[in-house]
């Protein structure tokens, strides 16, 4: 008997998996760049951070370094595919993660490549809610990345005066001193007296003090600077 020769075994080919870009923390759809609507979204503010053992806020797992992982390569495909509106909208959304991924992120665009797109995460970072932003420049000077926490701010609080007195008294309504704080001092390093004078207006009795308490805490020149400029807006000081 002649034994029948066996068919050959096909294999199919391995299905290429998806690669799965982390949702931001609130679950918003992508915007472009700035503050367009910022006022009007409600979203949930973490509460202080922490430190935790990696060195930065919070405690990144071994899930959270994935997710960075597949989200920074896909990314790179995207980049290398011309998808350049895809690729925004990806940074857009990473903007939104939680505060203690963003270190791990940055570090993960740079030795990708990609420090350009950092840098475009951070100018869509400045458009936080107030207190996400602090957090997450929180999280990157805990992390030995004083320099983009502090970009972070500065470009943070270029939003008008009006929004940043809302934010500030809003961070001030929840409890939130070291917020408040941290989010003045920028303020007030950042923009010119007459400008910070103008975040008085939604509530002069509660923002004068805390508007000159900050600049004090600059110098005893831009405390006068911006006395003059509230005197000068009609504010009682």
């Amino acid at each position: 008997m002649v034994e029948e020769e066996a068919a050959p075994v096909v294999v199919p080919p391995a299905a290429v998996p998806a690669i799965p870009v982390p949702a931001p923390a609130t679950g918003r759809t992508p915007r472009g760049a700035r503050f367009a609507g910022a006022a009007e979204e409600a979203v949930a503010e973490p509460a202080a951070p922490k430190t935790g053992a990696t060195g930065a806020t919070g405690t990144v797992g071994a899930a959270e370094r994935t997710e960075v992982a597949r989200a920074v390569e896909t990314l790179a495909r995207l980049r290398g595919e011309g998808r350049s509106g895809e690729a925004h909208a990806l940074l857009v959304e990473a903007a939104y993660w939680a505060p203690d991924r963003l270190p791990l992120l940055a570090h993960a665009l740079e030795r990708a490549g990609l420090g350009a797109d950092w840098q475009t995460l951070l100018w869509e970072a400045a458009s936080l809610p107030a207190g996400r932003l602090v957090a997450a420049a929180d999280a990157l000077v805990a992390a030995g990345r004083a320099e983009d926490g502090q970009q972070m701010l500065r470009q943070g609080v270029a939003r008008p005066a009006g929004e940043v007195g809302e934010a500030v008294l809003d961070l001030v309504a929840e409890g939130r001193r070291r917020e408040v704080r941290a989010l003045l001092d920028a303020y007030v390093r950042a923009r010119t007296p007459e400008e910070a004078a103008r975040s008085a207006q939604p509530d002069p009795q509660r923002l004068v003090p805390l508007l000159l308490e900050a600049a004090q805490g600059v110098s005893d020149e831009r405390r006068w600077d911006l006395l003059h400029a509230l005197r000068v807006a009609g504010f009682a000081v």
